[in-house]
């Protein structure tokens, strides 16, 4: 039987089916954090490159090359600054970046930054045939493990774009976490039909990251009004209400709009003013996972 079109004449059981792919279940905010913590601090870039005019379908080597800068010139800044303030962070890279520069992924994992998994060529899975997005997201974990000997536990969909399907291939690949859907602040539980899935959300926002503020594209009307300034007092807003709850700040960024020289600094300013405060845990996304797993204040008895 084929489903109407119109909403309002859905029956209730497809509605509720729809919301019951990948819902909030329980939260997995911890009873404590690591150290006697009162916040967890997950910085992540996701290291898009030159994928998204490859996505396009855009040969344009002016819009590649801005891809190519966050290999150039943003991972090294980004490199020495977690280096300088000892600080891991979890990186999430299309496999099709892996590929074209294997060296970086390889040295950043070897630094001791997470690896994740973050599509093939930063496809959108909403809009791929059938079977399409589980042999995409198979052949990118494995290359990425191949690449950076570094298993990945987790996974953030490329444009945080969760299809109908993302939920039962994180299930079947047995990751620790998911990082692309928005229910909450703080880390919770994926169900499935109402069902206990056993899988981490550890959930991001448009807020807390730098694309939607620093994009740019030149025959549309994207540009980046929000000086950096402004972008800093945003994201140290949303670090101050995260210690203040005692929850998670998780921040995403991209090496290609982050890693210019007008842009590093307010993430340079923001890591010391946080490390400063000697009440963060900073950690990878993986380590934030297994944490609020282990610690959760509803865990079952």
């Amino acid at each position: 039987m084929q489903r109407s079109e119109n909403p309002w004449e859905w029956p209730e059981e497809t509605w509720r089916h729809i919301v019951g792919r990948a819902r909030a279940g329980r939260s997995l905010a911890p009873t404590h954090w690591p150290n006697g913590a009162a916040c967890a601090v997950a910085l992540s870039f996701d290291a898009d490159h030159d994928t998204i005019p490859l996505r396009d379908c855009d040969e344009s080597p002016m819009r590649i090359s801005q891809g190519q800068y966050g290999h150039r010139q943003g991972m090294p800044r980004i490199r020495r600054l977690l280096a300088r303030h000892g600080v891991r962070a979890s990186f999430f890279y299309p496999a099709v970046s892996a590929l074209l520069y294997p060296d970086e992924i390889r040295g950043v994992a070897d630094e001791g930054h997470e690896i994740g998994i973050h599509s093939w060529i930063h496809e959108a899975n909403t809009k791929l045939p059938p079977g399409v997005e589980r042999d995409l997201t198979l052949r990118a974990r494995d290359t990425l493990e191949k690449v950076s000997g570094q298993t990945p536990v987790g996974i953030r969909t490329a444009s945080w774009d969760f299809s109908v399907d993302t939920m039962d291939i994180i299930r079947e690949m047995g990751l620790l976490y998911d990082s692309s859907l928005m229910a909450d602040d703080d880390p919770y539980e994926l169900e499935v039909q109402g069902q206990p899935s056993g899988i981490v959300e550890l959930p991001p926002e448009w807020i807390r990251d730098d694309a939607v503020y620093f994009n740019m594209l030149r025959f549309a009307g994207l540009r980046p009004y929000t000086p950096p300034s402004a972008v800093e007092a945003i994201f140290r807003a949303e670090f101050e209400g995260a210690l203040a709850e005692g929850g998670l700040f998780l921040l995403t960024m991209h090496p290609h709009h982050i890693g210019h020289r007008s842009r590093l600094v307010l993430l340079d300013r923001l890591i010391a003013d946080m490390k400063a405060t000697g009440k963060c845990w900073f950690a990878t996304h993986a380590e934030v996972a297994a944490w609020c797993r282990d610690h959760a204040a509803s865990n079952p008895k």
